[in-house]
């Protein structure tokens, strides 16, 4: 025993000392994510909106984002890059760091609609994003002039089956969320209306305030309805809105299941460490509970929402497979 040679002593001495450090090495391993998560934000955050300023998506990442900024001590940049309908500021986010620096303001639109409307895509809808919290949906509304005629959904579905193929509905332009939810109100009603497409929902809006489209479902109609220059005839959501108490929803006037709505969320690009999508998702969720978070997002029209990382994935998945079937129905598509 005591003729074992220096060098073989001095080896058995490091494989003991490893060994004794093994199990520390192991938790410090099995903790750097966490760690990692805990030093998180250490720099400001970028949040994309693949959209141009003043539009739905960049009201909600704005009033959103601040608060995220004030809550991890970091501010928050938003980034909008519009074109192609999302794809390009999607497109541009899906290449940045997984590294909780870069987040995206994704839609239905981009997020849903476009990997059916569009024959190619930059970017894979399933693979490429680790979804965080659904923030809000916001329902079409079904909207006429003030000055219609049609004061309830029955006078409207009355009309557009006495003279069918002559009322018009306006829209964003093909494959838009006004043109896939009226393509939705003819195949649930057999109703035939003309389909107007606009470049850009503010066209078509201002031209049925002049009256010169007769109806048309949209998701950013709530300042005109409260300024009293449209008629708000239903919403297309599941319960009534709190900002239009008085407006009945599609499923109480004889249409059950009639859901089309919007919908904002708040995504990673695909491998970002878990501890960072949790705890984004934990203050994102505790955001939503503010009463006045609460308030700003109602008076926009939207019904605040939530929830986990896993529940915000499975809802964007199903997403996509439920507009697959719609926009095949509307026979929308860009090349």
């Amino acid at each position: 025993m005591n003729n074992i040679p220096s060098h073989m002593t001095c080896l058995t001495r490091r494989a003991a000392l490893a060994l004794s450090m093994a199990p520390v090495l192991g938790a410090a391993l099995a903790f750097t994510p966490l760690a990692h998560a805990a030093d998180y934000p250490e720099k400001p955050i970028k949040l994309v909106v693949p959209w141009a300023p003043g539009g739905a998506t960049d009201v909600i990442a704005r009033v959103i984002g601040q608060r995220i900024g004030q809550e991890l001590g970091q501010s928050v940049v938003v980034d909008n890059k519009p074109g192609a309908g999302g794809n390009i500021g999607t497109a541009t986010f899906v290449r940045e760091k997984a590294d909780g620096y870069t987040l995206l303001m994704g839609t239905s639109s981009t997020n849903a609609v476009n990997p059916s409307l569009y024959s190619r895509l930059p970017f894979d809808a399933k693979k490429d994003f680790a979804p965080i919290t659904l923030i809000a949906t916001v329902p079409n509304i079904l909207v006429v002039p003030a000055a219609s005629p049609y004061k309830s959904l029955n006078d409207l579905l009355k009309a557009a089956k006495e003279q069918p193929g002559k009322l018009t509905y306006g829209s964003a332009g093909n494959g838009s969320s006004q043109h896939l939810a009226g393509s939705m109100l003819m195949k649930a009603t057999g109703l035939k209306l003309i389909h107007v497409p606009y470049k850009g929902s503010g066209p078509a809006a201002s031209d049925l305030m002049a009256g010169h489209l007769n109806v048309m479902l949209d998701t950013g109609s709530m300042p005109h309805i409260k300024s009293g220059t449209l008629r708000a005839l239903a919403v297309a959501s599941q319960k009534r809105l709190p900002a239009l108490p008085d407006v009945p929803t599609f499923a109480e006037l004889g249409i059950p299941n009639f859901n089309a709505s919007a919908w904002y969320g708040i995504m990673a690009p695909a491998g970002t460490p878990e501890p960072i999508v949790d705890e984004l998702n934990v203050t994102i969720n505790k955001i939503l509970k503010e009463p006045e978070v609460i308030k700003r997002l109602h008076d926009f029209g939207a019904v605040v929402e939530g929830g986990t990382p896993q529940e915000f994935k499975a809802f964007a998945v199903s997403e996509i497979d439920r507009y697959n079937k719609i926009v095949k129905d509307s026979g929308a598509t860009i090349e």
